[in-house]
């Protein structure tokens, strides 16, 4: 089983890692790029942010004002005084939930502008990601999984859109609450403040140690969470291969090898990330001790009043609040960046020209082919297809066979522009390929393919795709015309059921002649056919040439099989081997020349022809 493979999710403590990206301040100026056009709303959130932080933290300092009253009332009572100003002390009380409402709206209002920049911003983003996808040339997507691209689509777009509605309103806030921490403790006494301060360094220390010994397990329980997502994915996908050959104990071994892994992994990094706490509030508690017994020394000597101690341990416990979150959106900041840059570096990739000056059209093409010394290979350094040349008229059926791997696939690829030609050229009525805009070029050809593609949707939807402007009535007719009609109106809902996500409420077979009604719908001038009958039963494929037959008639149509009995009628039969035509030929001299077809044909029906 395989045990390298990325999880999707970023899974617990993910954040914790601190993943880095390779230019940081290079990705963050182009994220700053992408938010310059929402100047306005980051200017109110920093408005907002702003009047939110001084509201919150003018708070304990009139608290502590109306400690001091009800102090100083106490105290005259005793004296014989007027006792406590419940006047004064409930103008000061409503001051400060007046001063709290005014924050928490101020919070609200911030969240909504975050919320909204963030949202747009990913949104922007997806769409971008969306159309970048459709100009990225085939070979990319050569070099990169499934799960790569994906990942960056979900997880990274996900990151980013967490970060600037979490992180950014915690990192903005946090900041300015330190500052106005600072100013309001300083202005109470700045020997109070010296002391607090003092328990920050001793903090840091002891934190740096603890995350540095937590780092690598975070890093493990990321790597170990992949190969248990890996696995479980593995073996979910191959399901009935596993029953088949009894590897159910052999799949619950490798499980639960990785999963221990897995929580001895999670548990230390749990762990030891759960220890930064306690340790802050350890010396936090310090920090308090002192400052209650130096507040309580000056205010007996009238240097400070009771209620500004009261103020000055309530700015102490919130002081260590934002600069844990500081710290911890710091971290959060290398994951964003990592996140952004992958995207950006998406962004950036080399794309097709999808467009070319002067281009010719396609109104006037009738399709006629010519391969004049073509060359092409996936690398440069591993040539394939070595001087391929070939002339195919208008309305032939053109057979291409060969053992695999001898360049069958690649030649219709390079067709339609899905790879361009490192040498030599391709054209079509004398005009080469690559004067064409890609996307009018498309519209000439119609492929049916092995792998078979159908989306979610109804089945009237998939065959439609062929041709998005067709009626009812046009989808059905192709339906019929593909042998496909019969079996469709025996379904609960006909030509309106849903295919689910894999399209397993129908079986191969049905598959593969539903994308061929839609080829037949797409009224190609040239038609690819790309082993489209090898999904398909013995009837079926009867039903199915009849089909092509009508399809093929008065157009250019390449047909590459393996299954030589379904290639007979071919008008001309291209015989490749290691990227060259060998032979050439139609079915019947082929056979008389006794060569490389001969031989493979009779490698699959001596059996037959000897029974």
């Amino acid at each position: 089983m395989s045990k390298n493979r990325q999880s999707f999710g970023h899974g617990p403590g993910a954040m914790m890692q601190g993943e880095k990206a390779k230019n940081f301040k290079g990705t963050m100026a182009k994220l700053g790029k992408y938010l310059a056009k929402y100047k306005i709303s980051i200017l109110l959130i920093v408005i907002f942010s702003i009047g939110s932080t001084i509201f919150a933290i003018i708070g304990p300092k009139i608290l502590g004002n109306a400690t001091t009253e009800l102090f100083n009332g106490v105290i005259s009572k005793f004296s014989g005084g007027n006792g406590i100003d419940f006047g004064k002390l409930h103008h000061i009380l409503l001051m400060v939930l007046l001063l709290y409402i005014i924050s928490t709206l101020c919070s609200y209002v911030l969240g909504y502008f975050i919320s909204t920049i963030s949202q747009k911003l990913t949104y922007q983003l997806r769409k971008e990601l969306s159309e970048k996808i459709n100009r990225m040339p085939m070979i990319y997507f050569d070099k990169k999984t499934h799960g790569e691209v994906l990942s960056v689509i979900t997880n990274d777009i996900d990151t980013l859109s967490q970060s600037l509605s979490q992180s950014a309103i915690q990192m903005i806030t946090s900041i300015l609450s330190v500052i106005g921490i600072l100013i309001m403790m300083f202005s109470i006494d700045w020997i109070m403040t010296l002391i607090a301060l003092l328990a920050l360094p001793i903090s840091m220390l002891l934190i740096s140690i603890v995350v540095k010994k937590s780092q690598k397990h975070f890093k493990n329980q990321q790597i170990f969470l992949g190969n248990v997502n890996g696995q479980v994915e593995e073996i979910f996908s191959g399901h009935n291969i596993v029953k088949v050959f009894n590897g159910e104990q052999k799949a619950i071994n490798e499980f639960e090898k990785s999963n221990e892994k897995l929580y001895d992994s999670a548990w230390k990094a749990q762990f030891l990330s759960g220890l930064m706490m306690p340790v802050m509030t350890f010396i936090g508690n310090l920090s308090y001790v002192a400052v209650a017994i130096i507040g309580g020394y000056f205010a007996i000597k009238g240097r400070i009043t009771v209620g500004n101690i009261q103020s000055f341990i309530s700015y102490t416990k919130s002081f260590t609040q934002p600069l844990a979150q500081i710290a911890q959106v710091s971290n959060m900041l290398q994951s964003t960046a990592a996140a952004a840059e992958r995207v950006f570096e998406f962004l950036d990739e080399q794309e097709e020209v999808q467009t070319v000056e002067n281009p010719k059209h396609i109104s006037q093409i009738q399709g006629n082919v010519e391969f004049k010394n073509v060359k092409f290979g996936y690398n440069p350094e591993n040539v394939i297809i070595h001087n391929f040349n070939g002339k195919i008229k208008q309305g032939q059926r053109i057979a291409i066979v060969g053992p695999t791997g001898a360049g069958k696939t690649t030649i219709v690829k390079l067709l339609m522009r899905f790879y361009d030609v490192n040498d030599g050229a391709i054209l079509l009525d004398g005009n080469n390929i690559q004067d064409f805009n890609r996307g009018e070029l498309r519209q000439l050809f119609g492929m049916v393919l092995q792998d078979t593609w159908l989306f979610n949707g109804s089945i009237m939807e998939n065959i439609r795709y062929g041709n998005l402007d067709a009626t009812d009535e046009q989808v059905i007719e192709a339906a019929k015309a593909a042998y496909v009609h019969h079996f469709v109106q025996t379904l609960p809902d006909g030509y309106h059921m849903e295919l689910n996500e894999e399209a397993n409420n129908v079986s191969q077979g049905q598959k593969q002649l539903l994308t061929i009604a839609r080829a037949i719908l797409a009224d190609p001038k040239i038609l690819i056919l790309d082993e489209a009958t090898s999904s398909v039963d013995t009837r079926t494929e009867i039903h199915i040439q009849k089909a092509m037959n009508n399809l093929m008639e008065g157009r250019t149509s390449f047909i590459i099989a393996h299954r030589l009995s379904t290639i007979r009628d071919a008008d001309l039969i291209l015989v490749m081997n290691n990227g060259d035509i060998i032979e050439q030929g139609n079915h019947k001299d082929l056979l008389e020349r006794n060569g490389f077809y001969s031989q493979l044909y009779n490698s699959q029906f001596e059996q037959i022809e000897t029974a």
